[in-house]
C-alpha cells in the first residue's frame, strides 16, 4: 500500500472489517508486470509520485483503483498478497499470536494512507491487514477484470479454521462439493461469503512440498480467452479452465512467476 496524495483515492466500497479490501503483487520488474496486467485486464499502471513510495504503482480500471504492483523486498518472492480490513492492526497482530500465528511485519504507518501488517497463519500461509486512513482499499471489485475471491490453500484446513474465526470473527459455511470431494469451506461475514478454503491434500497432482498460500482470483467475462491471453503475454497456465459449481476457473502466473487465478461466474448460479 502507498500514499494516495498523488493519485485518485479509492472510494465507493464500504469494506467490512475482516473482508478483503486490497491486493497487490510483488514483482522483480514493476514496469513489466504493469504491462502484463494492462494487456490482460485493461488496467492502467499509475506509479505513485512520492519518492517515499519506493516505486509502488497503482493499477486502475476506468479510473478506479483495483490493486497495485510493488518492487520485491528483501526475502520476498513474486506473489500476490490479499489484505483484510482491520480497525486496529496492532490488536489483530496480538490475536494472530494468541491463536498460533506469526507476526512477520509488525504494524507500521504507510505515509498518510493507513497502517498495515503482515502475518502467517499456523499453517504458514502469508496474509496482510490494512487499517485505513486516507486509503480505504480498492474502489471496484466483483466485476469483470477486478478482484473476485480469495482462497486459502492449506494443508489440513480444519486446523486453521479456528485461527481465522478467532482473528477475524469469520463464520464458516460448508458447501457440498460433489463427486465425493469434501465440503468446501466458505468464510462469511454477516452471512455473506467473502472467501474460501481448500485442503492442498485434496487437489490432484499437487506437489507434496507446496507451501500453504492465499490465492487471489480475478473475475473475467470469458475464461477461455483470458487464459489464452496469459500465455500470449508471456505468462503460464498452471491449471487450464475447469468447472466448479459456480462457473469456471483457471490458475495462471505472470512472467515473474506470481500465481493468481481467473474466474468466470455462471450467471444461472444463484447468489
Amino acid at each position: 500500500m502507498a500514499d494516495t496524495s498523488t493519485s485518485n483515492a479509492p472510494a465507493g466500497i464500504a469494506h467490512k472489517p475482516g473482508s478483503p479490501c486490497w491486493v497487490d503483487v510483488a514483482s522483480p520488474d514493476v514496469a513489466a508486470s504493469g504491462r502484463f496486467y494492462s494487456g490482460l485486464f485493461g488496467w492502467q499502471a499509475e506509479p505513485v509520485a512520492d519518492p517515499e513510495a519506493g516505486g509502488y504503482t497503482f493499477l486502475t480500471l476506468g479510473g478506479d483503483v483495483v490493486g497495485a504492483v510493488g518492487p520485491l523486498q528483501e526475502g520476498q518472492v513474486p506473489a500476490w498478497t490479499v489484505y483484510f480490513k482491520t480497525l486496529d492492526a496492532e490488536a489483530t497482530g496480538a490475536l494472530v499470536e494468541d491463536f498460533g500465528g506469526k507476526v512477520v511485519v509488525p504494524a507500521f504507518d504507510v505515509l498518510k494512507s493507513g497502517r498495515m501488517a503482515v502475518f502467517q497463519d499456523p499453517g504458514g500461509a502469508f496474509f496482510a491487514v490494512w487499517q485505513s486512513k486516507e486509503m480505504p482499499g480498492f474502489s471496484k471489485s466483483h466485476q469483470p477484470n477486478t478482484f473476485g475471491w480469495a482462497e486459502l490453500n492449506e494443508r489440513g484446513d480444519s486446523q486453521v479454521v479456528n485461527f481465522y474465526t478467532s482473528v477475524f470473527a469469520w463464520e464458516v459455511k460448508l458447501t457440498e462439493a460433489g463427486g465425493g470431494a469434501p465440503p468446501y469451506v466458505e468464510w462469511q461475514i454477516d452471512g455473506e461469503s467473502i472467501g474460501g478454503a481448500i485442503d492442498l491434500a485434496d487437489i490432484p497432482d499437487m506437489p507434496a512440498d507446496m507451501p500453504p498460500f492465499w490465492l487471489v482470483y480475478f473475475l473475467v467475462s470469458d475464461i477461455g480467452a483470458s487464459t489464452s491471453k496469459v500465455t500470449e503475454l508471456g505468462g503460464a497456465v498452471q491449471k487450464p479452465p475447469a468447472t466448479y459449481p459456480g462457473g469456471r476457473f483457471s490458475i495462471v502466473s505472470e512472467p515473474s512467476g506470481a500465481v493468481f487465478a481467473l474466474m468466470q461466474m455462471d450467471p444461472s448460479t444463484p447468489g
